[in-house]
Protein backbone atom coordinates (compact mmCIF):
# COMPACT_ATOMS: atom_id res chain seq x y z
CA UNK A 1 0.00 0.00 0.00
CA UNK A 2 1.57 3.56 -0.36
CA UNK A 3 0.13 6.73 -0.03
CA UNK A 4 1.15 8.37 -3.59
CA UNK A 5 0.55 6.79 -6.57
CA UNK A 6 2.71 6.24 -9.95
CA UNK A 7 3.67 9.46 -11.68
CA UNK A 8 2.95 7.92 -15.09
CA UNK A 9 -0.90 7.63 -13.89
CA UNK A 10 -1.19 11.45 -14.09
CA UNK A 11 0.41 11.80 -17.36
CA UNK A 12 -1.38 11.38 -20.89
CA UNK A 13 0.79 8.57 -22.60
CA UNK A 14 -0.56 6.65 -25.60
CA UNK A 15 -0.21 2.23 -25.66
CA UNK A 16 3.19 1.07 -27.76
CA UNK A 17 0.39 -0.56 -30.51
CA UNK A 18 -0.31 2.55 -31.57
CA UNK A 19 3.02 3.90 -32.19
CA UNK A 20 3.73 0.07 -33.74
CA UNK A 21 0.46 0.09 -35.60
CA UNK A 22 1.09 3.32 -37.15
CA UNK A 23 1.85 2.08 -40.83
CA UNK A 24 3.42 5.56 -42.09
CA UNK A 25 6.51 4.33 -39.17
CA UNK A 26 6.78 0.65 -40.66
CA UNK A 27 8.50 -0.40 -37.27
CA UNK A 28 8.92 -4.59 -36.94
CA UNK A 29 8.53 -5.50 -33.30
CA UNK A 30 10.95 -8.24 -32.90
CA UNK A 31 8.20 -11.18 -31.54
CA UNK A 32 10.31 -12.89 -29.13
CA UNK A 33 11.14 -9.86 -27.11
CA UNK A 34 7.39 -9.14 -26.48
CA UNK A 35 5.89 -10.74 -23.17
CA UNK A 36 2.17 -10.60 -22.74
CA UNK A 37 1.22 -7.06 -22.40
CA UNK A 38 4.24 -5.41 -24.01
CA UNK A 39 2.18 -3.16 -26.84
CA UNK A 40 -0.08 -1.77 -24.17
CA UNK A 41 2.73 -0.67 -22.14
CA UNK A 42 2.36 3.22 -21.64
CA UNK A 43 4.46 5.76 -24.17
CA UNK A 44 5.05 8.78 -22.87
CA UNK A 45 7.16 10.42 -25.69
CA UNK A 46 10.16 8.98 -28.23
CA UNK A 47 13.51 10.14 -27.24
CA UNK A 48 16.97 9.47 -28.76
CA UNK A 49 19.92 8.85 -27.24
CA UNK A 50 23.36 7.02 -28.10
CA UNK A 51 25.19 7.18 -24.70
CA UNK A 52 26.88 3.91 -24.09
CA UNK A 53 24.18 4.46 -20.38
CA UNK A 54 21.27 6.27 -20.69
CA UNK A 55 19.42 4.30 -18.04
CA UNK A 56 20.15 7.47 -14.89
CA UNK A 57 18.95 10.25 -17.78
CA UNK A 58 15.77 8.71 -18.15
CA UNK A 59 12.27 9.06 -16.24
CA UNK A 60 10.55 5.67 -17.36
CA UNK A 61 7.82 4.87 -20.24
CA UNK A 62 10.21 6.18 -22.88
CA UNK A 63 10.07 4.69 -26.50
CA UNK A 64 14.22 5.17 -26.38
CA UNK A 65 15.80 5.45 -30.30
CA UNK A 66 19.25 4.33 -30.84
CA UNK A 67 21.35 3.54 -33.81
CA UNK A 68 24.06 1.81 -32.34
CA UNK A 69 26.84 4.50 -32.65
CA UNK A 70 27.68 3.44 -29.07
CA UNK A 71 26.16 -0.30 -28.66
CA UNK A 72 29.17 -2.52 -27.09
CA UNK A 73 30.96 -5.42 -28.87
CA UNK A 74 30.95 -7.66 -26.21
CA UNK A 75 27.82 -10.16 -25.32
CA UNK A 76 28.13 -9.47 -21.25
CA UNK A 77 28.12 -5.22 -22.20
CA UNK A 78 25.52 -5.37 -24.61
CA UNK A 79 23.17 -7.46 -22.16
CA UNK A 80 23.92 -4.78 -19.05
CA UNK A 81 22.90 -2.19 -21.52
CA UNK A 82 19.74 -3.87 -21.86
CA UNK A 83 19.13 -4.66 -18.48
CA UNK A 84 20.09 -1.22 -17.26
CA UNK A 85 17.13 -0.10 -19.60
CA UNK A 86 14.51 -2.65 -18.75
CA UNK A 87 15.38 -1.44 -15.11
CA UNK A 88 14.73 1.88 -15.82
CA UNK A 89 11.30 1.47 -17.06
CA UNK A 90 11.17 2.44 -20.83
CA UNK A 91 8.77 0.89 -22.79
CA UNK A 92 10.38 -0.24 -25.79
CA UNK A 93 13.41 -0.22 -27.42
CA UNK A 94 13.85 1.07 -30.96
CA UNK A 95 17.32 0.07 -33.10
CA UNK A 96 17.40 1.99 -36.58
CA UNK A 97 18.85 0.16 -39.23
CA UNK A 98 21.60 2.26 -40.92
CA UNK A 99 23.62 1.21 -44.56
CA UNK A 100 27.13 0.88 -44.15
CA UNK A 101 26.84 0.30 -40.20
CA UNK A 102 23.92 -1.84 -38.51
CA UNK A 103 22.37 -3.18 -42.10
CA UNK A 104 20.40 -6.03 -39.44
CA UNK A 105 19.91 -6.26 -35.48
CA UNK A 106 22.79 -7.50 -33.90
CA UNK A 107 22.41 -11.27 -32.90
CA UNK A 108 23.78 -10.21 -29.14
CA UNK A 109 20.87 -7.21 -28.78
CA UNK A 110 18.39 -9.33 -30.34
CA UNK A 111 18.84 -12.12 -27.27
CA UNK A 112 19.71 -9.83 -24.02
CA UNK A 113 16.31 -7.75 -24.70
CA UNK A 114 14.67 -11.87 -25.05
CA UNK A 115 16.06 -12.37 -21.95
CA UNK A 116 15.14 -8.75 -20.16
CA UNK A 117 11.71 -8.90 -22.00
CA UNK A 118 12.32 -5.24 -23.26
CA UNK A 119 10.71 -4.93 -26.18
CA UNK A 120 12.63 -4.24 -29.23
CA UNK A 121 11.93 -2.59 -32.73
CA UNK A 122 13.65 -2.41 -36.00
CA UNK A 123 13.20 0.77 -37.45
CA UNK A 124 13.52 0.40 -41.25
CA UNK A 125 16.18 2.98 -42.66
CA UNK A 126 13.47 5.45 -44.45
CA UNK A 127 12.08 5.89 -41.42
CA UNK A 128 13.72 9.19 -39.38
CA UNK A 129 13.87 9.41 -35.77
CA UNK A 130 11.98 12.77 -36.14
CA UNK A 131 9.65 11.03 -37.74
CA UNK A 132 8.50 8.90 -35.15
CA UNK A 133 8.96 11.77 -32.19
CA UNK A 134 6.96 13.53 -34.30
CA UNK A 135 3.99 10.76 -34.60
CA UNK A 136 4.19 10.16 -30.57
CA UNK A 137 3.71 13.68 -30.18
CA UNK A 138 0.76 13.85 -32.44
CA UNK A 139 -0.60 10.75 -30.39
CA UNK A 140 0.06 12.21 -27.49
CA UNK A 141 -1.58 15.59 -28.22
CA UNK A 142 -4.43 13.28 -29.56
CA UNK A 143 -4.75 11.55 -26.23
CA UNK A 144 -4.91 14.58 -24.58
CA UNK A 145 -7.41 15.79 -26.56
CA UNK A 146 -9.72 12.73 -25.71
CA UNK A 147 -9.07 12.71 -22.09
CA UNK A 148 -10.43 16.38 -21.62
CA UNK A 149 -13.09 15.74 -23.54
CA UNK A 150 -13.91 12.19 -21.54
CA UNK A 151 -13.34 14.48 -17.78
CA UNK A 152 -15.73 16.91 -19.10
CA UNK A 153 -18.44 15.07 -20.32
CA UNK A 154 -18.14 12.64 -16.73
CA UNK A 155 -18.11 15.97 -14.96
CA UNK A 156 -21.57 17.06 -16.63
CA UNK A 157 -23.15 13.29 -16.07
CA UNK A 158 -21.92 13.32 -12.46
CA UNK A 159 -23.36 16.72 -11.95
CA UNK A 160 -26.72 16.05 -12.90
CA UNK A 161 -26.59 12.12 -11.20
CA UNK A 162 -26.00 14.45 -7.88
CA UNK A 163 -29.68 16.31 -8.23
CA UNK A 164 -30.99 12.45 -7.36
CA UNK A 165 -29.06 11.32 -4.36
CA UNK A 166 -26.02 9.88 -2.94
CA UNK A 167 -26.93 6.48 -4.57
CA UNK A 168 -27.34 8.11 -7.73
CA UNK A 169 -24.45 9.52 -7.91
CA UNK A 170 -22.20 6.69 -6.82
CA UNK A 171 -24.05 4.25 -9.68
CA UNK A 172 -23.19 7.02 -11.99
CA UNK A 173 -19.25 7.23 -10.44
CA UNK A 174 -19.15 3.37 -11.12
CA UNK A 175 -20.13 3.60 -14.58
CA UNK A 176 -17.49 6.23 -15.51
CA UNK A 177 -15.21 4.16 -13.93
CA UNK A 178 -16.21 0.82 -14.44
CA UNK A 179 -15.05 0.26 -11.10
CA UNK A 180 -16.77 -0.49 -7.78
CA UNK A 181 -17.48 2.43 -5.74
CA UNK A 182 -18.05 2.82 -1.76
CA UNK A 183 -18.57 5.72 -0.17
CA UNK A 184 -17.04 5.09 3.25
CA UNK A 185 -18.41 7.27 6.49
CA UNK A 186 -17.68 7.29 10.35
CA UNK A 187 -16.62 3.43 11.92
CA UNK A 188 -16.68 2.28 7.93
CA UNK A 189 -20.11 2.21 7.13
CA UNK A 190 -20.74 2.41 3.76
CA UNK A 191 -23.11 5.63 3.35
CA UNK A 192 -23.85 4.90 -0.56
CA UNK A 193 -22.19 2.13 -2.79
CA UNK A 194 -22.81 0.51 -6.08
CA UNK A 195 -21.22 -2.99 -6.35
CA UNK A 196 -18.68 -2.04 -3.37
CA UNK A 197 -18.01 -5.85 -1.79
CA UNK A 198 -19.16 -6.11 1.94
CA UNK A 199 -17.59 -6.50 3.97
CA UNK A 200 -14.80 -4.22 2.77
CA UNK A 201 -11.77 -6.33 2.68
CA UNK A 202 -9.36 -6.04 5.63
CA UNK A 203 -6.69 -4.09 3.11
CA UNK A 204 -9.51 -1.33 2.41
CA UNK A 205 -10.21 -0.79 6.07
CA UNK A 206 -6.16 -0.35 6.66
CA UNK A 207 -6.08 1.36 3.60
CA UNK A 208 -9.40 4.02 4.88
CA UNK A 209 -7.64 4.34 8.25
CA UNK A 210 -4.10 5.06 6.84
CA UNK A 211 -5.73 8.31 4.82
CA UNK A 212 -7.56 9.61 7.87
CA UNK A 213 -4.69 9.28 10.09
CA UNK A 214 -2.87 12.03 7.33
CA UNK A 215 -3.64 15.54 6.80
CA UNK A 216 -4.35 17.44 4.00
CA UNK A 217 -6.39 16.46 0.94
CA UNK A 218 -4.59 13.05 0.01
CA UNK A 219 -5.44 9.97 -2.28
CA UNK A 220 -3.85 6.39 -1.12
CA UNK A 221 -3.50 3.02 -3.25
CA UNK A 222 -3.30 -0.30 -2.65
CA UNK A 223 -3.36 -3.56 -4.99
CA UNK A 224 -6.11 -6.54 -3.34
CA UNK A 225 -4.75 -10.36 -3.74
CA UNK A 226 -6.95 -10.62 -6.99
CA UNK A 227 -5.61 -8.16 -8.69
CA UNK A 228 -8.07 -5.32 -8.34
CA UNK A 229 -6.78 -2.03 -7.93
CA UNK A 230 -8.23 0.45 -5.44
CA UNK A 231 -7.88 4.18 -4.35
CA UNK A 232 -9.22 6.16 -1.56
CA UNK A 233 -9.73 9.57 -1.18
CA UNK A 234 -11.35 12.05 1.05
CA UNK A 235 -14.55 13.47 0.09
CA UNK A 236 -14.25 17.42 -0.54
CA UNK A 237 -14.28 20.20 0.55
CA UNK A 238 -12.88 18.53 3.81
CA UNK A 239 -9.66 17.57 3.82
CA UNK A 240 -10.02 15.50 6.76
CA UNK A 241 -13.72 14.38 5.67
CA UNK A 242 -15.69 11.44 7.65
CA UNK A 243 -16.45 10.17 4.19
CA UNK A 244 -13.80 8.85 1.86
CA UNK A 245 -14.75 7.48 -1.79
CA UNK A 246 -12.63 4.50 -2.18
CA UNK A 247 -13.22 2.86 -6.07
CA UNK A 248 -11.58 -0.62 -7.47
CA UNK A 249 -11.20 -2.33 -10.84
CA UNK A 250 -9.02 -4.51 -12.27
CA UNK A 251 -7.42 -2.16 -14.05
CA UNK A 252 -5.14 0.35 -13.13
CA UNK A 253 -6.39 3.72 -12.85
CA UNK A 254 -4.98 6.41 -15.57
CA UNK A 255 -4.52 10.18 -15.14
CA UNK A 256 -8.02 10.88 -16.49
CA UNK A 257 -9.66 8.49 -13.91
CA UNK A 258 -8.09 10.39 -11.02
CA UNK A 259 -9.87 13.19 -12.64
CA UNK A 260 -12.88 11.60 -12.88
CA UNK A 261 -12.86 10.54 -9.40
CA UNK A 262 -12.04 13.59 -7.77
CA UNK A 263 -15.10 15.58 -9.39
CA UNK A 264 -16.86 12.58 -7.95
CA UNK A 265 -15.39 12.67 -4.75
CA UNK A 266 -16.39 16.49 -4.58
CA UNK A 267 -19.93 15.81 -5.25
CA UNK A 268 -20.59 12.88 -3.02
CA UNK A 269 -19.13 15.06 -0.01
CA UNK A 270 -21.22 17.98 -1.38
CA UNK A 271 -24.10 15.98 -1.53
CA UNK A 272 -23.91 13.68 1.32
CA UNK A 273 -23.23 16.77 3.39
CA UNK A 274 -26.55 18.54 2.26
CA UNK A 275 -28.23 15.91 2.49
CA UNK A 276 -27.55 15.18 5.74
CA UNK A 277 -27.58 18.49 7.03
CA UNK A 278 -31.14 18.74 5.16
CA UNK A 279 -32.80 15.71 7.14
CA UNK A 280 -30.96 16.43 10.24
CA UNK A 281 -32.44 20.14 10.58
CA UNK A 282 -35.87 18.61 9.12
CA UNK A 283 -36.09 16.16 11.61
CA UNK A 284 -35.29 18.51 14.78
CA UNK A 285 -37.57 21.52 13.89
CA UNK A 286 -40.21 18.81 13.89
CA UNK A 287 -39.27 17.83 16.74
CA UNK A 288 -39.12 21.00 18.27
CA UNK A 289 -42.66 22.28 16.65
CA UNK A 290 -44.53 19.40 18.35
CA UNK A 291 -42.48 19.99 21.70
CA UNK A 292 -40.04 17.32 21.66
CA UNK A 293 -37.26 19.80 23.04
CA UNK A 294 -35.14 16.25 24.07
CA UNK A 295 -34.34 16.17 20.16
CA UNK A 296 -31.11 18.46 20.76
CA UNK A 297 -29.84 16.02 23.05
CA UNK A 298 -28.07 17.00 26.59
CA UNK A 299 -24.41 17.73 24.76
CA UNK A 300 -23.33 21.28 25.92
CA UNK A 301 -23.17 24.02 22.62
CA UNK A 302 -21.36 27.18 22.38
CA UNK A 303 -22.68 30.15 20.57
CA UNK A 304 -20.73 32.04 18.08
CA UNK A 305 -21.37 35.42 16.41
CA UNK A 306 -19.70 37.64 14.16
CA UNK A 307 -19.81 41.22 13.23
CA UNK A 308 -18.02 43.23 9.82
CA UNK A 309 -13.97 43.45 10.61
CA UNK A 310 -12.90 46.91 9.16
CA UNK A 311 -13.91 46.62 5.19
CA UNK A 312 -16.88 43.71 6.26
CA UNK A 313 -16.65 40.23 4.27
CA UNK A 314 -15.87 39.81 0.93
CA UNK A 315 -19.45 38.70 -1.16
CA UNK A 316 -18.53 35.01 -0.90
CA UNK A 317 -17.63 35.13 2.99
CA UNK A 318 -21.14 36.99 3.13
CA UNK A 319 -22.72 33.71 1.96
CA UNK A 320 -24.66 31.04 4.45
CA UNK A 321 -22.61 27.83 2.39
CA UNK A 322 -19.47 29.65 3.14
CA UNK A 323 -19.85 30.29 7.14
CA UNK A 324 -21.65 26.64 7.19
CA UNK A 325 -18.16 24.84 5.81
CA UNK A 326 -16.45 26.95 8.01
CA UNK A 327 -17.92 26.39 11.35
CA UNK A 328 -18.89 22.90 10.43
CA UNK A 329 -21.89 23.32 11.28
CA UNK A 330 -25.61 24.21 9.89
CA UNK A 331 -26.96 26.04 12.36
CA UNK A 332 -25.82 29.47 10.98
CA UNK A 333 -27.86 32.44 10.93
CA UNK A 334 -27.18 35.76 8.59
CA UNK A 335 -28.36 38.93 9.65
CA UNK A 336 -28.24 42.55 8.68
CA UNK A 337 -24.96 44.75 9.59
CA UNK A 338 -23.54 42.52 8.58
CA UNK A 339 -23.61 39.99 11.74
CA UNK A 340 -23.55 35.75 11.67
CA UNK A 341 -24.93 33.77 14.76
CA UNK A 342 -24.18 30.06 14.94
CA UNK A 343 -25.01 27.42 17.11
CA UNK A 344 -21.74 24.86 16.92
CA UNK A 345 -20.36 21.77 19.39
CA UNK A 346 -16.86 22.17 19.56
CA UNK A 347 -15.24 26.28 19.67
CA UNK A 348 -13.28 26.72 16.66
CA UNK A 349 -9.71 26.95 17.40
CA UNK A 350 -7.80 30.33 17.25
CA UNK A 351 -6.69 29.67 14.16
CA UNK A 352 -9.86 29.31 12.49
CA UNK A 353 -11.17 32.45 14.01
CA UNK A 354 -7.93 34.44 12.54
CA UNK A 355 -8.64 33.27 9.39
CA UNK A 356 -12.43 34.62 9.71
CA UNK A 357 -11.02 37.70 10.73
CA UNK A 358 -8.26 37.70 7.73
CA UNK A 359 -12.39 37.49 5.26
CA UNK A 360 -13.89 40.04 7.19
CA UNK A 361 -15.78 38.52 9.77
CA UNK A 362 -14.75 39.32 13.87
CA UNK A 363 -16.14 36.40 15.74
CA UNK A 364 -16.67 35.46 19.37
CA UNK A 365 -16.98 32.88 20.71
CA UNK A 366 -19.37 31.95 23.80
CA UNK A 367 -19.74 29.74 26.87
CA UNK A 368 -20.25 26.12 26.73
CA UNK A 369 -23.82 25.54 27.85
CA UNK A 370 -26.77 22.74 27.89
CA UNK A 371 -28.86 23.54 24.88
CA UNK A 372 -32.43 25.09 26.94
CA UNK A 373 -29.71 27.72 28.05
CA UNK A 374 -28.50 29.08 24.51
CA UNK A 375 -31.02 31.79 24.67
CA UNK A 376 -29.25 32.70 28.03
CA UNK A 377 -26.28 32.91 26.04
CA UNK A 378 -27.04 35.58 23.85
CA UNK A 379 -26.38 38.26 25.93
CA UNK A 380 -22.79 36.97 27.00
CA UNK A 381 -22.25 36.95 23.00
CA UNK A 382 -23.52 40.10 23.08
CA UNK A 383 -20.35 41.48 25.68
CA UNK A 384 -18.14 39.51 23.91
CA UNK A 385 -18.61 41.36 20.76
CA UNK A 386 -18.10 44.68 22.08
CA UNK A 387 -15.00 43.70 23.66
CA UNK A 388 -13.67 41.65 20.53
CA UNK A 389 -14.53 45.30 18.67
CA UNK A 390 -12.46 47.46 21.45
CA UNK A 391 -9.68 44.67 21.22
CA UNK A 392 -10.16 44.57 17.08
CA UNK A 393 -9.57 40.57 17.70
CA UNK A 394 -11.44 37.23 18.45
CA UNK A 395 -12.51 36.78 21.93
CA UNK A 396 -13.12 33.16 23.55
CA UNK A 397 -15.63 32.78 26.49
CA UNK A 398 -14.01 31.06 29.48
CA UNK A 399 -14.83 27.42 30.05
CA UNK A 400 -17.57 26.86 32.38
CA UNK A 401 -16.28 25.17 35.49
CA UNK A 402 -13.78 27.71 36.04
CA UNK A 403 -14.26 30.70 37.08
CA UNK A 404 -17.10 33.11 38.00
CA UNK A 405 -19.64 31.61 36.46
CA UNK A 406 -19.23 28.34 37.69
CA UNK A 407 -19.56 29.24 41.51
CA UNK A 408 -23.09 31.36 40.78
CA UNK A 409 -26.52 29.96 40.26
CA UNK A 410 -27.83 31.35 37.01
CA UNK A 411 -31.13 32.57 38.52
CA UNK A 412 -29.08 34.45 41.15
CA UNK A 413 -26.58 36.07 38.77
CA UNK A 414 -29.89 36.89 36.62
CA UNK A 415 -31.61 38.85 40.08
CA UNK A 416 -28.53 40.61 40.41
CA UNK A 417 -28.25 41.95 37.26
CA UNK A 418 -31.97 43.06 36.93
CA UNK A 419 -31.59 44.42 40.42
CA UNK A 420 -28.22 46.63 39.71
CA UNK A 421 -28.87 47.39 36.51
CA UNK A 422 -32.85 48.25 37.15
CA UNK A 423 -31.96 52.41 37.46
CA UNK A 424 -30.52 52.80 33.80
CA UNK A 425 -33.06 50.65 32.84
CA UNK A 426 -35.95 52.75 33.65
CA UNK A 427 -34.47 55.74 32.67
CA UNK A 428 -33.06 54.01 28.97
CA UNK A 429 -37.60 53.56 29.28
CA UNK A 430 -38.12 57.05 29.79
CA UNK A 431 -36.10 58.40 27.38
CA UNK A 432 -34.10 57.65 24.58
CA UNK A 433 -30.73 57.60 26.74
CA UNK A 434 -29.14 54.23 25.46
CA UNK A 435 -27.33 54.34 29.14
CA UNK A 436 -26.98 50.65 29.50
CA UNK A 437 -25.39 49.86 25.81
CA UNK A 438 -23.46 53.51 26.85
CA UNK A 439 -22.22 51.59 30.00
CA UNK A 440 -21.00 48.47 28.00
CA UNK A 441 -19.20 50.09 25.50
CA UNK A 442 -17.41 52.45 27.90
CA UNK A 443 -16.58 49.58 30.29
CA UNK A 444 -14.75 47.56 27.51
CA UNK A 445 -13.02 50.52 26.08
CA UNK A 446 -11.11 50.75 29.64
CA UNK A 447 -13.29 53.96 29.93
CA UNK A 448 -11.40 55.52 26.78
CA UNK A 449 -14.04 58.44 25.81
CA UNK A 450 -12.88 58.75 22.23
CA UNK A 451 -12.78 54.95 21.28
CA UNK A 452 -16.13 54.67 23.25
CA UNK A 453 -17.82 58.07 21.36
CA UNK A 454 -16.37 56.47 18.26
CA UNK A 455 -18.27 53.11 18.63
CA UNK A 456 -21.62 54.78 19.55
CA UNK A 457 -21.80 57.27 16.99
CA UNK A 458 -21.96 59.86 19.44
CA UNK A 459 -19.86 63.43 20.50
CA UNK A 460 -17.35 62.66 23.73
CA UNK A 461 -19.20 65.34 25.40
CA UNK A 462 -22.16 63.44 25.25
CA UNK A 463 -20.32 60.25 26.82
CA UNK A 464 -19.24 62.16 29.49
CA UNK A 465 -22.83 63.26 30.24
CA UNK A 466 -24.35 59.95 29.96
CA UNK A 467 -21.52 58.65 32.43
CA UNK A 468 -22.20 61.04 34.42
CA UNK A 469 -26.17 60.38 34.76
CA UNK A 470 -25.29 56.94 35.25
CA UNK A 471 -23.13 57.51 38.40
CA UNK A 472 -25.99 59.35 39.94
CA UNK A 473 -28.34 56.67 39.07
CA UNK A 474 -26.31 53.84 40.87
CA UNK A 475 -25.10 56.41 43.65
CA UNK A 476 -21.45 55.18 42.35
CA UNK A 477 -17.87 56.08 41.30
CA UNK A 478 -16.77 54.34 38.31
CA UNK A 479 -13.11 55.24 38.89
CA UNK A 480 -13.74 52.47 41.59
CA UNK A 481 -12.24 49.37 39.57
CA UNK A 482 -14.66 46.76 41.91
CA UNK A 483 -17.63 48.88 41.02
CA UNK A 484 -16.58 48.61 37.51
CA UNK A 485 -16.12 44.82 37.84
CA UNK A 486 -19.89 44.77 39.62
CA UNK A 487 -21.26 46.50 36.72
CA UNK A 488 -19.16 44.45 34.32
CA UNK A 489 -20.92 41.11 35.14
CA UNK A 490 -24.32 42.55 35.91
CA UNK A 491 -24.03 43.80 31.90
CA UNK A 492 -23.19 39.90 31.26
CA UNK A 493 -25.34 38.50 33.44
CA UNK A 494 -28.44 40.87 32.15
Amino acid sequence: MTQTHDPLDSDVNVPLRAVVGNPELALDPVVETLRPGALDAPVRWAHVSELRDPAPYLLGAELLLTAGVNLPVEDSEVDLYVRRLAESGISALGFGLTPGAYETLPPSLRAACARHALPLLTVQPRTPFLAISRAVSVALAEAGQREQRRIAVAREALTRAAGDGLGELASALAGRLRAWVALVGVGDALAADHGAPSPLPAEVRELVATLRAGRGIRSATTELADGTHVVAQPVYPQATASHLVVVGRVARFDGADRSILSVGAALLGLAGRAGSDAAGLGATATALLLGETGVVGRDERRLVAGIAYRRGPTEAAARYDWLRARLDTPLVRLRPGPRFDAIVGEAPEIGDLDRLRADGWLAVVGSPVPPDRLPEAASEVELLLTRAAALGRPVVAEESGSGLDALIAPDAAAGFAAQTLAPLRDLDRKGDRELVETLRVWLAHHGGWDRTAAELGVHRNSVRHRIGQIERALEVDLADPEIRMRLWFALRWS
